[in-house]
């Protein structure tokens, strides 16, 4: 497991454990809200939000049914999903 794979489940845990912050390599990082209320954490230039339930797209619809869904996002592009808990590397 690789270090940005580690700290994506650890972000995961933590997002959908509630936790307030998280110690990723020693140092502590706050679990943030987007506006909307979305929680959220960045890490190594890599943006880590839970799925937003309202949107119109079949991950939201996930979501919805209570799938737990992490994306992280580097740029405008989506390079990771951890998806109830497992990992997966889009790019």
């Amino acid at each position: 497991m690789d270090q940005i794979e580690e700290a994506a489940v650890k972000i995961f845990n933590a997002i959908f454990n509630n936790q307030k912050t998280i110690d990723l390599n020693g140092e502590c990082y706050r679990i943030q809200k987007t506006r909307t209320g979305l929680r959220n954490v960045t890490f190594k230039g890599i943006w880590f939000i839970e799925q937003n339930p309202n949107k119109d797209s079949s991950t939201a619809k996930l979501a919805r049914e209570g799938h737990k869904l992490l994306w992280g996002i580097k740029g405008r592009t989506y390079i990771i999903k951890v998806l109830d808990g497992k990992y997966e590397r889009l790019h």
